[in-house]
């Protein structure tokens, strides 16, 4: 099973304290919109989403087709076929992706010790 890209989404409550705090650990912005409570920085091959007020958890987020760099893949699983192959293995999904569809889709879930876990497809 190909997850993609991985990162970590951190709810933090001042997005700007927060920016500052990870830059000075060597993480450069990489995408997102800080007027709209939301970044992404990277250092090397760690990635961090930064985002305010939009949710209480962090979440361990992966992103199907792409890579490190958010650079499409060429191959890689759909999140309708990773939910198929989760489901067969009795885990629990909490959001489930129409398989009716294609393109960019979400499936949510949670780890044994109560961590989410986020597989989002943007493409």
């Amino acid at each position: 099973m190909k997850l993609g890209a991985f990162s970590i989404s951190l709810a933090v409550k001042d997005i700007h304290k927060s920016k500052a705090f990870y830059e000075k650990l060597g993480f450069t912005y990489k995408g997102g919109n800080i007027d709209q409570n939301w970044i992404v920085l990277k250092n090397e091959h760690a990635v961090i989403g930064l985002f305010q007020g939009m949710f209480e958890d962090n979440i361990i987020t992966f992103n199907p087709g792409w890579d490190g760099n958010a650079q499409e893949l060429e191959e890689f699983d759909d999140v309708r076929a990773i939910q198929n192959q989760l489901s067969k293995m009795g885990i629990e999904l909490t959001t489930i992706a129409d398989e009716n569809t294609t393109g960019p889709a979400h499936i949510t879930l949670t780890d044994p010790d109560g961590n989410n876990i986020l597989i989002d497809q943007h493409r």
